[in-house]
């Protein structure tokens, strides 16, 4: 009988194993991509830079809580997302639409709108030189 046991243990662990290695990779493939395209000082305005970036989300995909610090000018490429700061309306924006984000704002939902296609958004950031394009919001 032990050994029947052990068998048994054997072959729960193994399913467990493959079954927590297939869920690893979605759950992995959730956080969206981030790509500078580029950088720029602003000589009229001492201190600040200007940053363009995308941001790919995809199916399901979704940002952590955070802050940037910046204006932030948000236009929706492809795809749909959800976005809402700390105080605001949770809204969805479709290709062609916008959504800006203060310096003082804590975005508490930035997400793709879907769970089969992914989204792409521009964003660009007016910022202190230097200063860190996102922070956890705590």
């Amino acid at each position: 009988m032990l050994r029947n046991d052990r068998a048994i243990m054997l072959r729960i662990t193994i399913i467990m194993v493959v079954l927590l290695s297939l869920m690893a990779g979605p759950l992995m493939a959730q956080e969206p991509t981030v790509t500078q395209l580029m950088s720029q000082e602003l000589p009229d305005l001492p201190g600040k830079e200007v940053v363009m970036i995308t941001v790919e989300f995809p199916p399901g995909g979704a940002d952590p809580v955070h802050r940037h610090h910046a204006h932030g000018f948000i236009y929706v490429l492809e795809g749909s997302v959800v976005m809402q700061v700390k105080g605001g309306k949770e809204v969805t924006l479709t290709p062609g639409q916008t959504f800006y984000e203060g310096p003082d704002d804590v975005h508490t939902v930035g997400r793709n709108a879907s769970t089969t296609r992914p989204a792409k958004i521009l964003a660009i950031l007016v910022k202190d030189k230097g200063a860190p394009l996102l922070v956890l919001a705590q």
